[in-house]
């Protein structure tokens, strides 16, 4: 193993403002929502839990771009893969899996959406819903409050590509663009809308698409989270600087499913999802890390073992759990003043 002092050079995650610390983390991160999402798969072919949708491969350029926010003050609207994202903010394991398990605790619903319809009032995500895009005008509003507000924080807000060719993504986009508003646009093409390949629903770029709106549209490979890293610390730059929104096209590749209900055999064909499973951005990260001497065979049997304890005792807890009693029912649905339902 090349040792650390040698190759400072190139340490790319350095010249980025990145510390060895967080570069690890971020790994560590990355690692984490991949074997949430690879239980969540596991617990629903055993008839745990009725329905997990996954996100296999997005997970580095998703950690990525949360590494490049300001969790205390920005806001969150992710769509229904980002794991990754939701784990950076500050999401737990074991919120995670009681949202799975669709219990009473889950912090994001209490139990009434499907899974990975993130919602977290303490950690500033917005609350998702089933309807695809519809978070995409939700984030411009926030962003437009934090404008008129004085506050210094952006909305950023993920979708796939096949939202992007809904009516909230170009209402939204064209809103944010006359207002000059703080919010990234993220598009996570992963090539298909559920069955649909992107070759038969849009024609184009989707990052050309924010020229119209007359705001800054990139491409970025989503197989080099460093690389997603810098766009979006370069995009939240710009928006605290009141020169308005980006939009974000991460290319990059669903190998799973669409989700559990999915038969993806039946739309294309295992070679291809073979090819793009070898450009995996997860164990090119490990390596990047063993080549700068930060991490080794030795740490990853440690994070692997302590994944594995936190993903048991989180399973074991939602579990558990009890579900959502009668008396619960409008918990979260109405604001509370002084103790009373108003």
């Amino acid at each position: 193993m090349t040792q650390k002092g040698s190759v400072d050079q190139q340490a790319r995650h350095i010249a980025l403002g990145l510390t060895d610390e967080r570069a690890v983390a971020m790994y560590e991160t990355m690692m984490l929502a991949r074997r949430f999402d690879e239980r969540g798969q596991v617990l629903q072919r055993a008839g745990k839990v009725n329905f997990h949708i996954s996100g296999i491969t997005q997970e580095p350029s998703q950690v990525a771009m949360g590494f490049a926010m300001d969790r205390d003050k920005d806001w969150f609207l992710p769509y229904y893969r980002d794991y990754g994202l939701v784990l950076t903010v500050g999401m737990t394991v074991k919120e995670l899996m009681l949202a799975l398990y669709g219990k009473g605790e889950d912090p994001n619903s209490a139990g009434r959406q499907m899974s990975a319809h993130f919602g977290c009032r303490r950690l500033r995500i917005a609350t998702g819903s089933s309807p695809v895009t519809t978070q995409v005008p939700h984030a411009v509003g926030f962003a437009l409050a934090s404008k008129i507000r004085g506050e210094s924080s952006v909305a950023i807000v993920s979708f796939g590509e096949g939202s992007s060719n809904q009516g909230d993504f170009h209402e939204g986009c064209n809103f944010a663009g006359v207002q000059k508003l703080p919010v990234i646009f993220v598009c996570e093409n992963n090539g298909y809308a559920i069955s649909v390949p992107l070759s038969k629903q849009t024609a184009g770029r989707i990052s050309d698409r924010a020229l119209g709106y007359g705001f800054p549209g990139i491409r970025v490979d989503g197989h080099d989270p460093l690389e997603v890293y810098r766009v979006f610390r370069e995009a939240h730059e710009r928006a605290l600087a009141g020169e308005g929104p980006t939009l974000v096209e991460i290319m990059t590749y669903r190998v799973t499913p669409h989700s559990t209900s999915d038969n993806d055999m039946a739309y294309r064909t295992k070679e291809e999802v073979d090819e793009n499973r070898a450009k995996d951005a997860l164990p090119a990260f490990r390596a990047y890390l063993e080549q700068l001497g930060l991490w080794s065979e030795e740490r990853e049997q440690a994070l692997q073992q302590r994944i594995r304890k936190e993903l048991d005792e989180a399973t074991a807890y939602a579990e558990q759990a009890p579900y959502q009693s009668a008396e619960d029912a409008f918990r979260y649905v109405y604001a509370e003043d002084n103790g009373e339902v108003r």
